[in-house]
């Protein structure tokens, strides 16, 4: 079944962006990754303590090709397995993976990644830290809210259709053109690019966020498939862009920042959230970047993109949450609170 996972999450990901659905790519690339590592397992028939280190691997390899961070690749494929542990014998097989993922994207098939740059970072300083904190705090939230909305929608939904997934997908399709028409352009649909990059040099509109996390809350909720790495990005970023009529901060600084913690605080992986920028933005602004991904981490709590996510160990004592459980299993105990 995973063999076959890969190349009908990269046609369903297709069909998704280019009729309108707001997604990313990432996701597909991630699990094409998975799907060859499980393809090669089966073939070599890998022994089972090692089934874990391709697939890893294998995700690794995507996410090096998707965003052209080779070395962030190689932690993501170790750290989105698992919260709270790092599987450190992955680190050789990931690394490489990652890396020639990347060339072969990059020097093979000349695939050029989106340049997004940080024009000035602010002066250093303890006020400017506790501000960091703060909006820190704000994008961790949205990413939450995004993770509910996006899990409500999908039960909500397979609850009302009784899982008839060709039916969810016929009311994703019309609510999606419904909220086109409502907002009167197509800057929501698809992955977004042009807005996400206007957003680190020119003012968007203040209520853009808001509608690209309704747009891919609704597309993914409803059963279209796609990655939610690019729709998180566009979220924060144009947050971080509607907080600048209000923070102290350069406008590309405000975006990309943005742009991480939200990412950061959705995927639950600070230390691939902290190495992305530090790809991303050539080591600018490293020590907000630090504070933004693990302050983004720890508020975020235990919600999350992925609800099969495992819990190793709980990211604080004030959170109830009991070691080897799931991210799913978390928020329906939340709820039922």
């Amino acid at each position: 079944m995973l063999k076959r996972l890969g190349p009908l999450v990269y046609l369903g990901t297709f069909i998704t962006v280019i009729f309108g659905g707001s997604t990313g790519r990432e996701g597909a690339a991630i699990q094409m990754g998975g799907s060859v590592a499980e393809a090669v397992n089966q073939f070599f028939k890998v022994k089972l303590i090692d089934t874990k280190l391709l697939l890893m691997s294998g995700i690794s390899a995507g996410f090096g090709a998707a965003f052209g961070a080779p070395i962030t690749g190689a932690i993501f494929g170790m750290e989105m397995i698992s919260l709270g542990k790092l599987k450190y014998e992955a680190l050789v097989p990931c690394t490489v993976a990652s890396f020639v993922g990347h060339f072969i994207a990059e020097k093979t098939w000349g695939v050029e990644h989106e340049k997004l740059i940080i024009q000035t970072v602010p002066e250093l300083s303890v006020l400017s830290l506790v501000k960091v904190i703060l909006l820190a705090g704000i994008f961790s939230l949205i990413s939450v809210f995004y993770c509910q909305l996006r899990h409500g929608i999908q039960k909500i939904s397979e609850k009302y259709t009784k899982k008839n997934h060709m039916m969810r997908a016929f009311l994703g399709g019309i609510i999606i053109v419904a909220l086109t028409f409502l907002v009167g352009t197509y800057d929501y649909n698809g992955r977004g690019l042009d807005m996400l990059q206007e957003s680190f040099i020119h003012e968007v509109p203040p209520f853009a966020f808001l509608a690209k996390l309704v747009f891919t809350a609704v597309t993914l909720g409803m059963g279209f498939v796609g990655g939610e790495a690019i729709p998180l990005f566009f979220v924060g970023a144009t947050l971080g862009n509607t907080l600048y009529q209000f923070v102290d901060f350069p406008m590309s600084f405000l975006a990309a920042y943005g742009m991480i913690a939200t990412f950061c605080g959705g995927a639950n992986t600070p230390i691939a959230a902290f190495l992305l920028a530090m790809e991303m933005f050539d080591g600018k602004g490293v020590e907000y970047f630090f504070v933004a991904c693990f302050t983004s981490y720890i508020i975020s709590g235990h919600d999350g993109l992925w609800p099969s996510q495992k819990i190793y160990a709980p990211k604080s004592r004030l959170f109830n949450v009991t070691d080897g459980e799931t991210i799913k299993n978390v928020e329906q105990k939340e709820k039922s609170t």
